[in-house]
């Protein structure tokens, strides 16, 4: 997940996916050297705005919309578990 450390609904989504104990590899944009550039990649590929960007399984998945819409879908859970990012 590609994240800023003020942005309040990156804190909301790495809650809740870490709520479902998944092991959450977390990149904060605002303290990488590079992280201006891994933004700039962020919108050329369509994340606007480009943060919370969630990959599940090395795919990118979307934003906090995405993610919500997934979980209250029901299938939030079952695409953690497919990527073994769950050890349920």
């Amino acid at each position: 997940m590609f994240s800023k450390n003020k942005c309040c609904m990156c804190h909301t989504i790495k809650t809740l996916i870490s709520s479902f104990g998944a092991n959450i590899t977390v990149y904060e944009l605002d303290e990488l050297p590079n992280g201006l550039q891994v933004e700039r990649a962020l919108l050329v590929l369509g994340r606007r705005p480009s943060v919370p960007a969630v990959f599940i399984g090395q795919e990118l998945v979307g934003g906090s919309n995405e993610i919500m819409s997934l979980h209250l879908e029901g299938n939030l859970v079952p695409l953690l578990k497919k990527a073994k990012a769950l050890w349920l």
